[in-house]
Parts: C-alpha cells; structure tokens; sequence
C-alpha cells in the first residue's frame, strides 16, 4: 500500500536488533516528506547504531541508508553536529558520533538531517537511552607546581587551552582514517578512561583519555592516518602531538620524550611520530591518549573495539 505523505512526518521504530558480539544495534525507519518542495514526496530513509556500550565516554557508529540520492548528511546528538562520509551514489552513509564524559543518564534524541540531490531536506529522527557510568578514583602526588601552578605560568596556560580547544573545534571536511584504529605503543594500560582524579589530595577534572605504561624513548606509533596539527611542548602534558583524522576526529598523545614529526606532517597508521617521556605531570614515564569526536570527549579504546567490529 503506497503511503501519501502530507505535512508531518510519519515514523515507525524497529524492535532493537542484536548484531552478535558484544555489540547492539537498533534500527530505524523514517518516512519523511521533501520540505519546501513544490509536491509532496515520498522518501525513506533508515539507520542503524553499533556501539560497545551506550555510556558516557563511549563512540556509536551510525550507518545510513537513503532510498533517494543525497548531496550532504549530518547527525545531531548531545547538542553536537557529527559529520557523515558517504559512498559514490550518495544511498548509504556512516558517521561516529561521540557521548561525552559529561553527560548524564537519559534518553537522548538523533536527528539525521540530509539534503537531496534537487535540493529538498530529508529528516530522520530516533533515539539513544544512555546509561550511568561509575567511573573509580584514582589518587597521584605530583609536583605542587602541577596542582596549584604559580602566577608567572597562568597566561601560557590560558594560551595553551586556547589553542587546542581552537583545534579540536575545527573540523576538517575531509575524511583522513581509515579501517580500524591500533594502540600507539604495546604497553599494557596502567590507567583508564574517566577516572576521577585527585592530585596531591585536591580534586581536579577526570581522566580524558588512557594512560599506557612505556619506558622512555618507546617509539609511539600513530593509531590512524592523520595530520599532524600540533607537535608542542605545554604545560600540563608536556611533549604533546595531536592528529587530526578528518571529520573532527582528533588524537591528542601527550607527555613525549621527544617528536619524530613536525606540524603539517601526513602520517599513515604505524608511522612512528615520538618517542614515550615523562615531561608535564606525571608520576613516571607513560603515554597519554586521548580522543576528540566533534569535541566529545570519548574513550579511545571504545574507538578501537568498535571499528574493529565493524563491517
């Protein structure tokens, strides 16, 4: 039976799926009329998620299919834009979309906005449940300078926030990744994502990323192609580089002994682009990893298993 589109937007969700392995998936089907098109039109579009798990830190990929050509697609989620990469004849379409550290258990609405190739606009709409996430504490005595810098250091602190939350605000329209993401260097992880932490007794912002343990002089190996945007020294992460992957995907690998590229470098997965230190704060030599998605806060093993697990 045809169905004749009127004004709104009729929308039908599937039962959730399960996809096997320890990944879930639901499916969506929208009905959705051309906005601003002289006749009312019929078009579908349908979508899926996969995700690890629907917490907070974690990477959900959404994957599109579109019954009628698009130019351009985009997820909105949490109050971010995600951009999409499609295939040649614009049907199907794939974005990562990031559930940052901060935000809270609830019910969260998706929206797929795309636009046709005459012109018209194409909404799909659905929703993520995300569950609470406890994260463990983790207690550090560092250098009393890295808890309560003194005033001479607080302007180059200031410059240097301003500069990399400038990076990972851009988004670059190209998509540089490919395939899956590997861990910078084979250590095993001595401190995970989320992790509320406190210095020499004070209480200061969680645990962006991961921590692998390393000897100095380790060389760190990048997790996907990328290019280099910043190879710098700051204040908290000391020797930091950060890898823009393209679509607002970033590495950020911090506390370096030394750099093996320079800003504007391309790299290609494995490339090695440092080697492991122990400048900035910390307690001893490690890697420090952290991932950006359209600024969201993710953890990046979360990105790793799930592309892994993908088609």
């Amino acid at each position: 039976m045809k169905i004749i589109l009127k004004s709104q937007v009729y929308r039908t969700r599937l039962p959730r799926i399960n996809w096997g392995g320890s990944f879930v998936a639901a499916l969506f089907l929208i009905l959705a009329a051309a906005a601003g098109a002289a006749d009312i039109q019929e078009g579908t579009i349908t979508f899926l998620h996969k995700q690890r798990s629907l917490q907070p830190g974690e990477v959900v990929l959404i994957e599109a299919r579109s019954a009628q050509p698009l130019k351009s697609l985009h997820v909105e989620a949490f109050q971010r834009r995600f951009p999409t990469f499609g295939d040649a004849d614009g049907l199907a379409w794939t974005a990562l979309v990031g559930i940052d550290l901060s935000i809270a258990a609830g019910r969260y609405e998706v929206v797929l906005k795309g636009i046709g190739i005459g012109g018209e606009a194409v909404t799909a709409r659905g929703d993520l449940a995300v569950q609470a996430k406890k994260f463990p504490t983790r207690r550090l005595t560092v250098e009393e300078k890295y808890v309560t810098p003194p005033q001479n250091v607080m302007s180059r602190i200031e410059a240097e926030s301003k500069r990399v939350s400038a990076i990972f605000a851009s988004v670059s329209p190209d998509k540089i990744w490919s395939g899956s993401f590997s861990v910078p260097v084979p250590g095993p992880v001595i401190s995970d994502f989320g992790k509320r932490n406190i210095y020499n007794g004070e209480s200061r912002n969680p645990h962006s990323g991961i921590d692998f343990r390393g000897a100095s002089g380790t060389p760190i190996r990048a997790p996907n192609a990328g290019r280099v945007v910043m190879a710098a020294s700051l204040y908290f992460s000391g020797n930091t580089i950060i890898l823009d992957h393209g679509l607002g995907l970033y590495s950020y690998l911090g506390h370096l002994s030394a750099f093996s590229v320079k800003e504007g470098d391309r790299v290609a997965r494995g490339d090695v682009v440092g080697r492991v230190g122990a400048t900035g704060r910390v307690t001893g030599p490690h890697l420090h990893w952290t991932v950006r998605l359209a600024t969201a806060l993710v953890d990046p093993l979360s990105l790793i298993s799930l592309l892994k697990a993908a088609p």
